[in-house]
């Protein structure tokens, strides 16, 4: 029997993944969106830790600039992705706010 690679493993678990998350995300109800963009943040600070931790890899040799090429890739990526979800979770948030009248047609109301 022939066993399988390793990349050919790993690439059929990322495109479980995708698929998985793509319905996960789309069958979420509107009202559950602002909850679900904080917890996406909170996931994203704890990537970009990990990244910070190998962008900072200490080696010499041949795989080291891989480790912090990537590093560094992916928080930037992740830094983006949470500055993204913190504006449209303000957003989103802002639609709920009770909208106040101008001062204007306060005084005009009161006569």
């Amino acid at each position: 029997m022939e066993a399988v690679s390793p990349t050919v493993f790993h690439f059929a678990v990322f495109l479980l993944a995708v698929f998985v998350g793509y319905y996960v995300v789309w069958s979420v109800t509107p009202a559950l969106h602002t909850p679900l963009m904080a917890v996406t943040n909170a996931i994203s600070s704890v990537i970009i830790v990990g990244a910070l931790i190998a962008a900072a890899a200490s080696g010499f040799g041949a795989g080291a600039w891989v480790s912090k090429g990537s590093g560094a890739i992916a928080s930037a990526l992740a830094a983006v992705n949470i500055f993204g979800g913190f504006m449209v979770t303000r957003r989103m948030l802002a639609m709920y706010k009770k909208k106040e009248r101008p001062a204007q047609a306060k005084k005009e109301g009161a006569h």
